[in-house]
C-alpha cells in the first residue's frame, strides 16, 4: 500500500493478527515511480502471498502495474492469486468520500 491507507492497512495487519493468527508484512511503497518492486518481489518470494490496496478504483488503478510485474516475477512463487482490495468503478462525489475508501 502506500500514502493514506498505509494507516488503514497497519490497523488491518493488527487485527489479522489478533483475530485470525496470521502475520502480515505491509509494504509501504512511499514513490509508485520508481517503485520498489524488488521489496515487493522478495516478500512475495517469502510468503508466497500478496495484496494490494489503494484508495483508487480498481480498473486502472497503480495495483494493476503492481499485479501485473510480480505475477510475471513470482508466478511460480505464488500460493494464492494475487489480491487487490481497493475503491468501486464507480465516480463519487466527496461528500461520500468516507463510504467509497476501502476499510
Amino acid at each position: 500500500g502506500w500514502g493514506a491507507q498505509m494507516r488503514i492497512l497497519e490497523q488491518v495487519c493488527e487485527i489479522a493478527q489478533k483475530e485470525l493468527g496470521v502475520s502480515c508484512e505491509l509494504i509501504d511503497l512511499q514513490t509508485l515511480l520508481p517503485w520498489d518492486a524488488q521489496t515487493v518481489e522478495e516478500s512475495v518470494k517469502k510468503t508466497g502471498r500478496l495484496v494490494i490496496s489503494h484508495e483508487a478504483p480498481i480498473t486502472c488503478g497503480f495495483g494493476s502495474e503492481i499485479l501485473s510485474t510480480i505475477q510475471e516475477r513470482c508466478f511460480y512463487n505464488l500460493e494464492a492469486p494475487i489480491q487487490r482490495v481497493c475503491g468501486y468503478d464507480v465516480p463519487f462525489p466527496l461528500v461520500f468520500e468516507k463510504v467509497y475508501m476501502p476499510s
